[in-house]
């Protein structure tokens, strides 16, 4: 891969390939996280198409980034991402949670080429992201660890245990990016407890720390074009403001759609105004 040379249009037709994608996958499976998928659509474009160091040839190059999906349910707008890479077929996932298929809600790491981390029970990913960045210093190695957290993740007490060890052991090469979208299942996440304000907590566990439009594609270059490189000095925290649901009207901001089931019209509606064809 060659990061950096795509144009903003194409990451921009790349995001929306997530989207519908997601579309066609949920309808495959029955039901699907539409709307937290969508709002991280831009930033899976950026790291895949832009940003991450990476060999779908070789997909256990020990030198590739890591990439750790912390919030797994978003898995069904990165399998076509690592589908269209290279990393494997993209009719495999024509049979996407089937029975026989190793394409589930969440991602396995056994199972699925370009996978780093099998995810479920929300929470751990900081963690194991903080591992690999070890495990890499420890052994002479550069790689960055990209882990991508929602923020209802952040009510997690393992995640701030992983933020504290995280600046002690000083990992600059740990890059958390969290999914500001504000809503978890149950509501927002400033009614269920508050995780604002998220750059001065982290910074007190002493990250280096930005704020971006999660949906501006030339912002999200930049930042991440700007991050360090992996050695000792202060882990790096993107927080990423962005909109649930963000490309379908129905589903922007709306707590039903955090898993639904598009069918019939509503399907073909949805599907027509991702790709700009409303009537």
């Amino acid at each position: 891969m060659n990061p950096g040379s795509n144009s903003d249009a194409f990451l921009a037709d790349r995001a929306r390939f997530v989207r519908t994608e997601t579309v066609r996958l949920s309808r495959i499976a029955g039901a699907g996280h539409y709307s937290s998928t969508f709002s991280a659509a831009e930033l899976f474009a950026c790291l895949y198409y832009d940003h991450l160091k990476l060999d779908p040839a070789n997909p256990a190059w020990e030198e590739r980034d890591r990439f750790v999906l912390s919030k797994g349910h978003a898995a069904i707008g990165l399998y076509p991402i690592l589908a269209d890479l290279g990393f494997f077929a993209p009719s495999a996932l024509d049979d996407y949670t089937r029975l026989g298929s190793p394409f589930g809600d969440h991602p396995d790491m056994k199972k699925i080429a370009g996978v780093d981390f099998s995810s479920g029970s929300l929470g751990h990913g900081l963690s194991i992201g903080l591992g690999m960045a070890l495990a890499g210093r420890i052994g002479g190695r550069d790689y960055r660890v990209h882990v991508m957290l929602g923020d209802g993740e952040l009510h997690e007490g393992q995640i701030w245990e992983a933020a504290m060890a995280a600046g002690h052991y000083r990992t600059q090469g740990l890059i958390a990016i969290v999914d500001r979208n504000t809503l978890c299942i149950d509501g927002t996440t400033e009614e269920i407890m508050s995780v604002e304000p998220i750059e001065d907590r982290f910074a007190a566990f002493g990250w280096a720390v930005s704020r971006i439009d999660g949906h501006d594609i030339p912002s999200i270059r930049a930042t991440l074009r700007a991050l360090k490189p992996a050695g000792e000095g202060k882990p790096q925290l993107i927080v990423a403001d962005t909109i649930k649901g963000k490309g379908v009207k129905r589903m922007e901001m709306a707590l039903n759609w955090h898993v639904g089931n598009l069918v019939g019209q509503d399907y073909d509606d949805v599907m027509a105004e991702l790709m700009g064809e409303e009537a």
